[in-house]
């Protein structure tokens, strides 16, 4: 079995029992500001599943090296898939919102520009942006327990994600969070997958719940209260866990 108190290092590379390897650089980085010596106990995991109990063997100027002693197949993910695409909130809320929906135990984040976003990113900048929300999320993985680490997908425009989506899955659930003709998200079905879609700071445009609601979405409502653009879809997010 891993050990729980040791610190945990996502390690993207095929791990095995007696294995010996130089740990990528963010994970060596993260030994070496830990102060970790040689025979300290870590726990690895690389995202298929389970963690590997291993210990530090050597400790170098730049890397360091590990041995995998035995796996655990522990599974602390939630029993459905849960995809958030949100309209992007903009400075750190983003930062927060991926954190916070990792510990909770989304699977898959797409960010998204909609009508009424503040935060615009294409191109090369929407790449960078991507890249440091992958690393808030594997930051956060590592802190609270997960063996697997949420996808971020490419920024896209809302309405070329909608219209790329295939026909909902008869165990998938998709809501749209919305104020408007709603259903409580509580009484919803939920099975194998869901998808929630939210909007930015000033909410989905009138087009913009149409054109999901044609895409399979059903308009659910989280309570009589505006909540804030990097709430609404963690609190989703929470009371499917909740469930």
């Amino acid at each position: 079995m891993s050990n729980r108190t040791a610190p945990r290092l996502y390690v993207p590379a095929p791990l095995a029992a007696g294995l010996t390897l130089t740990l990528p650089p963010g994970p060596s980085r993260h030994a070496q500001v830990l102060r970790l010596q040689p025979g300290d106990a870590v726990t690895l995991f690389n995202g298929d599943g389970g963690e590997w109990a291993a210990r530090i063997v050597r400790m170098g100027r730049s890397d360091v090296d590990a041995q995998v002693l035995q796996h655990d197949p522990a599974d602390r993910e939630l029993p459905v898939a849960v995809t958030l695409a949100v309209g992007m909130p903009a400075n750190d809320r983003m930062d927060w919102l991926v954190e916070k929906a990792t510990e909770l135990g989304v699977a898959t984040i797409q960010p998204l520009v909609c009508e009424r976003s503040v935060l615009r990113l294409a191109g090369e900048r929407a790449g960078k942006k991507v890249a440091h929300w992958s690393g808030v999320a594997i930051s956060a993985s590592e802190q609270c327990g997960r063996t697997r680490v949420p996808v971020i997908a490419p920024v896209q425009p809302l309405r070329a994600w909608c219209e790329a989506l295939p026909a909902a899955a008869d165990d998938e659930l998709r809501a749209v969070l919305s104020l408007q003709d709603a259903q409580p998200l509580a009484a919803l079905p939920v099975g194998a997958r869901a998808v929630f879609l939210s909007g930015p700071e000033g909410g989905l445009a009138p087009a913009e719940e149409a054109l999901a609601r044609t895409a399979g979405f059903r308009a659910a409502s989280l309570g009589p209260r505006g909540l804030r653009a990097e709430t609404a879809p963690l609190a989703a997010l929470a009371l499917l866990g909740l469930r």
